[in-house]
C-alpha cells in the first residue's frame, strides 16, 4: 500500500511537472504568528509558476476551493493569483482563529509548513466587589476582590496604593468552557489599622495582550450600612398578574446602587428601588432579593410571593412492565398553591385508586394492565394530569370465535387473536397429525401478523373438503411465561353438516331407521306376492331373500339389523 501511495503521487507530481512545465515550490509559506484579537493578520502563501488550485486548510478542514472562502465572511484569499499568490487575510481576529493553518497545493500534491496562529485576549475591564466606593464601620478590616474575565491567557492583578504594588493578595485562576480562555480572581486583606477614609486602591490587569493592563479602583469610606425594607403587594397572588416590590433603605451616606435577583440570579434591567412584575409559579419558591449598596457597602434583604397556581409536574410518572403476581409501583409529584389534591384512576374506570403521590397495585393480574392517570387538581386555579401504562408480563392469551363458516369446494380461513407480553415466541395451528407454525402444507397455509395490540394468526385452507367440517383445530402460542390454546371448528356455510346429526337423540335416528325399514319390507312382500303366483312358494320365497339382503343376512331378523346399522353410520361419525 505504502508504495503504491508513493507511486501515485510521484505520477502526480511529474504529471504536473510536465503539464507546468517547471517544478513547483513554495517561495512563502505561512508562519507561526501571534496577534491580539480585534486586529487583521495575514498567512501568506506563494508558489510561483504553480496555476492549480490551492487550498487553506484549518485545523484538518478545508476553508475552501481556491479562492473562494464565501463560508468564512472574515477570510479572503489576496495576492496576485498569476504570480503565485494565494495568502490569507484574516480581518479582526476572534478567539475561533486560534488554530494551525496550512496551505496546498493540491495537483502538486504540496503543502506548506503548518503554522501556527495564537490568539490572545484581553480581560474584560477588571471589577473590584463593592466599588466604587466601599465603606467600613470604624475598626472592622477591608477585604477587596477583584476578577479580571474571559482572558487569554489568564490575566495577572495587581493592587495599587498611592503609586505602590500592595503584597499578600490571593489569587485563583478558572479555565472557561472554551478551554482557551480564563478568568482570574485577586482578593486584598487589609487590616484596620492601614485603612484611612478617602483611600484609592486600585486593581489592575493585564496580560500579553494588552501589557499596559486595564485598572479599576475603588474609594475608602469609613460610615454605616444601609438599613433595608422590602415590601411585597398585593399577597396573595393569582399567576399571571402584576406585582410591585419596593425596597426603601436608609443609609449614611445616601445610597448609591440598588441591585435586584430573582432565585440567585441577577435582574440587570431593574436597577431603581421598585421592581415590578407579571409572576409565575416561580416567585413561590424562587425569592426576589433587593441589594441596596451605599458607599460602605451592601445589605440585602429578599421575599418571597405567596402566587396563587395550578398543578405543575414535579416528579414525572414512568410507565412500567412488570411480571404477573408481582407489585407495580408508580410515583407522581405534583407542586400547586394552595394545596391540591392528588387522584389516581385507571383511565375508562372511574374508580379513585388513590390520593397519594404514589399508586402501588399489589400481584397484577392480566387484567390491571392499561392506562393510569395521575390527575391533580387546586380548587378554584386548575387541573392537571399525566398517563402512564401498566404492561404485564405473562402466558399468551387466545380469542377467537370458536366456529368459522366457509363454503364446501372453496377457500376458507380461521382466525385466533394472541395478546401476548413479551411477544410470544412460538405460534402452532394443529390438526389431526399435523402441525404447522408458517407457511404452507400441501392445501393449508399459516400467516402471522403483528399489530399493535397483539398478534393475529390465520389458517387458511383452499378447495374446502367435507372431512375438513369434521376436523377440530387447535391454535397454541407459547412463550417464556406459559401457554395457551384455542379449540375452532370449521361450518359449511349455508349447508346442512354432519355436526348438526349429531346433536339428533338417538331415539330420533331408529325411528327414521326403522320406518325405512318397513317401507323396505312392504316392497320386499309385493314382489314376494307376485313371484308366488308362478312357482313355489317356498323354494322362491328362499331364493329372493338370498338375492336382496344386503351384508351377507340370511333372515329377516339379520337384515333389520343389518339395514339399522348402516343407516346410522351414515349419520353418526
Amino acid at each position: 500500500m505504502i508504495s503504491k501511495n508513493l507511486t501515485d503521487s510521484l505520477s502526480l507530481f511529474l504529471s504536473v511537472s510536465f503539464v507546468t512545465g517547471v517544478l513547483a515550490m513554495f517561495s512563502q509559506q505561512p508562519q507561526d504568528l501571534v496577534v491580539v484579537a480585534g486586529q487583521p493578520v495575514t498567512l501568506p502563501c506563494s508558489i510561483p509558476g504553480y496555476h492549480g488550485v490551492v487550498l487553506w486548510i484549518k485545523d484538518g478542514l478545508a476553508l475552501g476551493v481556491g479562492r473562494d472562502l464565501s463560508g468564512y465572511p472574515r477570510y479572503t484569499v489576496v495576492g496576485d493569483h498569476s504570480t503565485g499568490e494565494h495568502h490569507l487575510r484574516i480581518q479582526r481576529v476572534e478567539l475561533m482563529d486560534d488554530a494551525v493553518f496550512e496551505c496546498q497545493a493540491i495537483q502538486a500534491a504540496m503543502r506548506s509548513r503548518p503554522a501556527r496562529l495564537t490568539v490572545l485576549v484581553p480581560p474584560e475591564d477588571p471589577v473590584i466587589e463593592g466599588g466604587p466606593v466601599v465603606s467600613l464601620r470604624a475598626g472592622d478590616p477591608l477585604n477587596l476582590t477583584c476578577h479580571a474575565d474571559n482572558a487569554k491567557p489568564a490575566a495577572s492583578i495587581i493592587w495599587i496604593r498611592n503609586g505602590e504594588v500592595l503584597n499578600g493578595a490571593m489569587y485563583s485562576k478558572t479555565l472557561l468552557r472554551d478551554g482557551r480562555r480564563e478568568s482570574t480572581v485577586s482578593t486584598l486583606y487589609i487590616s484596620p489599622s492601614n485603612i484611612e477614609t478617602g483611600q484609592k486602591i486600585i486593581c489592575r490587569a493585564s496580560n500579553k495582550a494588552i501589557p499596559n493592563g486595564k485598572e479599576t479602583s475603588v474609594t475608602i469610606d469609613i460610615q454605616h450600612l444601609p438599613l433595608v425594607n422590602l415590601s411585597v403587594e398585593p399577597q396573595p397572588v393569582l399567576e399571571g398578574n402584576l406585582v410591585k416590590f419596593h425596597c426603601s433603605a436608609k443609609a449614611n451616606p445616601p445610597v448609591t446602587q440598588y441591585r435586584w435577583a430573582k432565585g440567585g440570579n441577577v435582574i440587570k434591567e431593574v436597577s431603581g428601588d421598585t421592581y415590578e412584575v407579571i409572576v409565575d409559579h416561580s416567585f413561590f419558591t424562587e425569592a426576589v432579593s433587593c441589594e441596596v449598596t451605599n458607599p460602605l457597602g451592601s445589605t440585602n434583604i429578599s421575599r418571597n410571593v405567596d402566587v396563587y397556581f395550578g398543578p405543575r409536574m414535579a416528579a414525572e410518572p414512568q410507565s412500567l412492565q412488570v411480571d404477573l403476581g408481582s407489585d407495580a409501583v408508580f410515583n407522581c409529584a405534583w407542586t400547586g398553591n394552595p394545596s391540591l389534591t392528588i387522584v389516581w384512576m385507571k383511565r375508562g374506570s372511574g374508580v379513585v385508586l388513590s390520593n397519594e403521590n404514589i399508586l402501588t397495585l399489589k400481584a397484577v393480574r392480566q387484567e390491571d394492565a392499561g392506562k393510569y392517570v395521575c390527575r391533580a387538581v387546586v380548587p378554584r386555579v386548575g387541573a392537571g394530569e399525566k398517563e402512564v401504562s401498566l404492561t404485564v408480563n405473562g402466558p399468551p392469551t387466545i380469542s377467537s370465535t370458536q366456529t368459522h363458516q366457509a363454503p364446501h369446494g372453496e377457500k376458507g380461513q380461521i382466525k385466533c387473536f394472541i395478546r401476548s407480553t413479551p411477544p410470544p415466541d412460538r405460534i402452532a395451528w394443529s390438526w389431526k397429525e399435523t402441525v404447522l407454525e408458517s407457511g404452507t402444507s400441501g392445501r393449508y397455509t399459516v400467516e402471522t401478523v403483528s399489530t399493535e395490540d397483539g398478534v393475529l394468526s390465520t389458517l387458511t385452507m383452499s378447495n374446502i373438503v367435507p372431512a375438513d367440517f369434521q376436523t377440530i383445530y387447535n391454535c397454541t402460542a407459547w412463550n417464556s411465561f406459559g401457554s395457551d390454546t384455542e379449540i375452532i371448528r370449521l361450518k359449511e356455510q349455508g349447508g346442512y353438516t354432519l355436526s348438526s346429526a349429531e346433536s339428533l337423540p338417538v331415539a330420533v335416528i331408529i325411528g327414521v331407521a326403522v320406518g325405512a325399514f318397513v317401507a323396505f319390507i312392504v316392497l320386499i312382500g309385493t314382489i314376494g306376492a307376485f313371484c308366488c303366483t308362478r312357482s313355489q312358494r317356498s323354494i322362491a320365497t328362499e331364493m329372493r331373500l338370498d338375492f336382496v339382503l344386503p351384508c351377507g343376512a340370511s333372515s329377516w331378523q339379520l337384515l333389520k339389523e343389518c339395514y339399522i346399522q348402516g343407516f346410522a353410520k351414515r349419520l353418526l361419525p
